[in-house]
């Protein structure tokens, strides 16, 4: 028996661009769900997700760790909040982000809600 479940995004198990400006890809590892997404300058929930996901504010949890690049995000309630590389963070649902200046924010997702982040409604 494996002791070791191991898999790489060079071979991502799916690729899920987003409207504009970068995609999600999915790895399924040992029973879990990870996703990494690539954030490129001028990306923004609200214009390259919000049409995927059909919300008014993005509903997923994210739980993360930022490799590069930065991430600013206003929940519902008006909070805003910004984190860059080396951040582990935890994101709930009720929000809107953006990447922040000229560098793509790319985040690993560990999140619960990652298996459905920016994925087509299936016909």
């Amino acid at each position: 028996m494996a002791d070791v479940d191991a898999r790489t995004f060079d071979k991502p198990d799916e690729t899920r661009p987003f409207a504009a400006h970068g995609q999600m890809e999915i790895v399924k590892v040992g029973g879990l769900t990870v996703g990494k997404g690539t954030f490129e300058p001028g990306w923004r929930w609200s214009e390259d997700v919000k049409p995927i996901a059909k919300t008014d504010s993005c509903q997923a949890t994210h739980a993360g760790y930022i490799v590069s690049g930065r991430m600013h995000v206003k929940m519902d309630d008006g909070t805003e909040s910004e984190a860059g590389p080396g951040s582990v963070v935890v994101i709930r649902p009720g929000h809107d982000a953006w990447t922040v200046g000229d560098e793509a924010c790319v985040y690993v997702d560990f999140g619960a809600s990652v298996g459905q982040y920016a994925a087509q409604a299936r016909a």
